[in-house]
């Protein structure tokens, strides 16, 4: 029986890498990819299909608690390759501006302690009732100024994370790589980066411009495609690498252009993904990932 890929059922294109390759030594599992696995599956996941590295999230590092956390991945000898997710901050109220501030305190500390070079920031949206998006975007870059110390202290790099604008009323109202370089461009590269995902960013006009605008701000270089139709439940329209409409080989080539040797982390919010078994999963995006990404990197 051929191999097949998953979530589409058509026969691999190519053979499965396997541990060892030195084609999957930037190939980062971003935790969201395998959403059903917990953390101690996910780290044991990339140690058996030969993933250095793994892209983690907060909520799954709370389940277990940072120390076994972190002990886990150590013992794995895996990357964190990032934390995600910090912000949310474009709330306008007081108290409610000092809790945002506090809870990516904490994120630092946990992104400190996991050894992650960069914690994702995921802006937030329009507080409820508001129609402002330009303040948003303000209050936005004001919060990232106040984090600066913080992060500079733990020796983690700030990364803004530009959103679809399908997402800027709930989710992230920073929805171009323009307007994040934007922001980042008032600190230096040491406090504050960016996220190059082909996910949010494959349909901006002049990209590619913006990726080489960015160069050493890139803190993270996340793929996945765009597929349509898009479900009922558009935080779910990732698809897997070569399933949609992104160009892979000339996006890679930009962000290679642009000077990032870091890893590439998948990361895919799918529900026809997450149903499939995770060790599928990870089989399909590393074929995808040798075939479409590594070779243009």
């Amino acid at each position: 029986m051929s191999v097949l890929d998953v979530p589409s059922g058509q026969a691999a294109r190519v053979e499965t890498p396997t541990a060892g390759d030195p084609r999957l030594a930037r190939l980062s599992l971003n935790q969201r990819t395998t959403a059903e696995w917990s953390l101690r599956e996910a780290v044991d996941g990339c140690v058996a299909a030969g993933l250095p590295s793994i892209g983690l999230w907060r909520e799954p590092v709370a389940e277990v608690g940072l120390e076994t956390a972190v002990a886990m991945v150590r013992d794995a000898g895996l990357r964190v390759s990032s934390l995600c997710r910090g912000g949310f901050f474009t709330v306008s109220e007081p108290e409610a501006v000092e809790r945002a501030h506090a809870e990516n305190v904490r994120a630092l500390d946990e992104a400190a302690a996991l050894g992650a070079p960069t914690l994702v920031l995921v802006p937030g949206g329009l507080p409820e009732g508001d129609r402002d998006l330009v303040a948003a975007r303000e209050r936005a870059a004001a919060a990232v100024e106040r984090l600066v110390p913080e992060a500079e202290q733990r020796g983690v790099v700030l990364g803004i994370e530009p959103m679809n604008p399908i997402y800027a009323a709930d989710r992230g109202v920073v929805s171009t790589l323009a307007q994040a370089l934007d922001i980042a461009e008032r600190f230096t590269p040491q406090q504050v980066g960016v996220v190059v995902d082909t996910f949010h960013l494959w349909w901006e006009p002049g990209v590619r411009e913006q990726i080489l605008r960015a160069g050493e701000r890139i803190v993270s270089y996340q793929v996945c495609d765009w597929i349509t139709p898009l479900p009922a439940d558009t935080l779910l329209a990732r698809g897997m690498m070569g399933d949609g409409h992104v160009d892979f080989t000339a996006f890679t080539r930009w962000v290679a252009e642009a000077g990032y040797t870091g890893d590439v982390e998948v990361e895919i919010f799918n529900a026809d993904v997450w149903a499939a078994p995770g060790a599928d999963t990870v089989a399909t995006l590393a074929r995808r990932y040798v075939e479409l990404v590594q070779p243009h990197l």
